[in-house]
């Protein structure tokens, strides 16, 4: 299998390219528009053939590729069944399965953050990695004080989710902030310093009482990535 994994330096960002093979179909992950570039250079040296763009939710701190991507390459572009996006091509629920050349992602609703959060497991039936998003961090979790986050519900889709994962599923972050690129469940069950050994009160007060400042590209970031990373007059859905 063929996996990129692409950071922008601004915004703290993880992408991720995923294809089973040179030559077949390919999927991003929260592609970052400043970064297009890479991404479609990428794509053409290895002769592949975006079929999906997959936003884990409507990022605060950074605009997105999707619409970008959708009309370079004609991919669909996908978020979650919850999002408020209407420029997307498709809406996935809890559950849904999306199949590219032989690679199997699962939807997991996995709200907190934001009320339309989304994690995706690499090869379900037997767990490889998941690409958490905001919702879990190395060693942290996305905060939870707007766009409907939940500190309740950031934990329970942790321990009741993303917990239940094997412990050796790799994680895939949407961030990091210390240039750590991977960890695991099982790591982050034991070493996570907002998780382990905490009740799930211990981590609510925690979460309440983080008083982080407002994400610098907020007030622009979110009304773009509802519009795909695009003017309205473009971002309707295609293909």
């Amino acid at each position: 299998m063929i996996f990129r994994q692409f950071f922008d330096a601004t915004s703290s960002t993880y992408t991720y390219l995923l294809a089973s093979r040179p030559g077949g179909e390919a999927l991003l992950i929260d592609p970052v528009k400043e970064r297009l570039a890479d991404y479609t250079t990428l794509i053409e040296q290895l002769e592949l053939r975006l079929v999906h763009a997959i936003d884990t939710h409507t990022h605060a701190d950074h605009v997105t590729a999707l619409g970008d991507l959708r009309d370079a390459t004609q991919c669909t572009t996908i978020m979650g069944e919850r999002s408020r996006a209407e420029c997307v091509s498709r809406r996935v629920g809890d559950g849904e399965i999306l199949c590219v050349d032989g690679i199997e992602l699962c939807a997991l609703y996995t709200p907190g953050h934001t009320d339309e959060s989304f994690s995706f497991v690499l090869g379900p039936v037997a767990p490889r990695a998941v690409f958490t998003g905001d919702a879990l961090l190395i060693r942290g979790t996305g905060r939870t004080d707007f766009q409907g986050g939940d500190p309740a519900r950031s934990w329970d889709s942790i321990a009741n989710k993303l917990f239940r994962l094997p412990d050796d599923t790799t994680l895939y972050p949407g961030h990091d902030y210390k240039g750590w690129t991977a960890s695991s469940i099982g790591e982050e069950k034991r070493f996570n310093p907002r998780l382990a050994g905490k009740t799930e009160s211990e981590y609510i007060a925690l979460m309440n009482n983080l008083n982080l400042p407002t994400p610098k590209m907020m007030d622009i970031a979110v009304p773009a990535n509802l519009a795909c990373g695009q003017p309205a007059a473009a971002a309707r859905p295609q293909g």
